[in-house]
């Protein structure tokens, strides 16, 4: 005679009545926070309210925050100063373009703290007149990145005593990078033997007429390579 309790103390998986089946599962515990999640609440509870226009991270690893162009700075050295953050180095500035956007360009820095071993990507916003405030006085190897985005991109840094070109020529007109720039430039630069310098010229796209009878490969070889022969002798046949 089978009855529950029978059930119960046998070693077969699974429920072993009724009751067993409207059982409650135990509660999951609440999942602790990431360090990334650690580092954007402490970043953001550290910056003034309406500093930051949206905080994420990005690809479930990477702390990013936008921030106000005029706050930028004072942004970046809170970061660099402050004993909880401490990111030392500036790995990075570079330059996005949006031509769809009123402010086109974003200036993304890449920061780096080796005390803490952490990363954050702060982004900031601007178009091709508004100046952002330099950072060379916080880290001084700034100002190559800063060379670098305004000779790719345009963006005009305000502070900055050494804003050159760094990577085209000093006579080059435009901006390579921005997303309207022809893929082949205005101007070809070539050395010119008889006046024994380099010239800059119009860009000349120049092809070669060709013209195509629109046959098949099959269609437009009449002989393969070594049927030469072949031809020769029904030639003479007919």
């Amino acid at each position: 005679m089978a009855c529950c309790s029978c059930r119960r103390r046998s070693g077969g998986r699974g429920a072993s009545c009724v009751a067993d089946d409207n059982a409650i599962a135990p509660a999951e515990a609440p999942r602790a926070p990431t360090a990334q999640e650690d580092l954007l609440n402490a970043v953001l509870g550290s910056i003034p309210e309406g500093v930051v226009t949206e905080s994420q991270i990005a690809r479930g690893t990477e702390v990013e925050i936008r921030v106000q162009r005029a706050a930028i700075h004072a942004v970046l050295q809170l970061l660099r100063d402050e004993a909880r953050f401490a990111f030392e180095q500036c790995m990075d500035i570079c330059g996005v373009d949006w031509p769809g956007r009123p402010e086109r360009f974003d200036v993304v820095y890449n920061l780096l703290s080796l005390a803490h071993n952490h990363r954050i990507r702060v982004i900031t916003t601007t178009d091709a007149v508004a100046a952002v405030p330099t950072v060379s006085d916080l880290w001084p190897s700034a100002t190559w990145f800063e060379r670098e985005a305004w000779d790719m991109y345009g963006i005009v840094f305000s502070g900055q005593s050494d804003l050159r070109r760094i990577l085209t020529d000093y006579g080059f007109e435009g901006h390579p990078l921005r997303k309207d720039f022809p893929l082949t430039g205005y101007v070809e630069v070539r050395y010119d033997p008889e006046r024994q310098a380099v010239v800059y010229e119009p860009v000349k796209l120049q092809q070669d007429f060709r013209n195509f009878d629109f046959l098949s490969p099959w269609e437009g070889m009449t002989t393969l390579p070594g049927d030469e022969k072949v031809h020769l002798n029904r030639i003479t046949r007919e």
